[in-house]
């Protein structure tokens, strides 16, 4: 699945997001929704999903020598998340200064972070951190027909 296309001259990228388990059990994903397409992204792809153990431990990894991991995968299984795919120019770098700092005490003000994360663990949101990243973390959430 190529996530890159050429567009009008327009290099479109795609990324993956996730809103976690505090975002959702918050009421903040219509909120972030919105924050989302003011940002002038496209979604291309969403779903509400609550994750497995088994799965969050699949999807993390990448972080799996770390020692949060289990604790991470723990939270992430703990409720439902949206998962979405998102296009625009520069859309993994755009949607990393969109959310901010992963502590939001350290994000800029207006970032998603400091608006809606409660902490630097429950940080309300992930992003892709390259485009390579999102490539895997789309495919691991959606099928080529689930992407408009």
């Amino acid at each position: 699945m190529e996530m890159v296309e050429k567009r009008l001259g327009n290099l479109m990228e795609r990324t993956f997001i996730m809103l976690k388990p505090d975002a959702v059990k918050n009421g903040h994903i219509g909120n972030i929704l919105a924050h989302i397409q003011k940002e002038g992204f496209k979604i291309k792809g969403l779903k509400m999903l609550t994750l497995s153990n088994h799965d969050a431990k699949q999807f993390y990894k990448v972080h799996s020598a770390r020692p949060f991991y289990n604790d991470l995968c723990s939270y992430m299984a703990s409720g439902p998340i949206v998962a979405a795919v998102l296009e625009r120019d520069n859309a993994v770098l755009h949607w990393r200064d969109v959310i901010g700092a992963t502590d939001p005490k350290e994000a800029k003000e207006g970032t998603i972070r400091k608006l809606y994360a409660e902490s630097k663990e429950a940080n309300a949101v992930h992003g892709s951190d390259s485009v390579d990243n999102a490539d895997f973390e789309i495919s691991f959430f959606f099928k080529n027909y689930e992407l408009v």
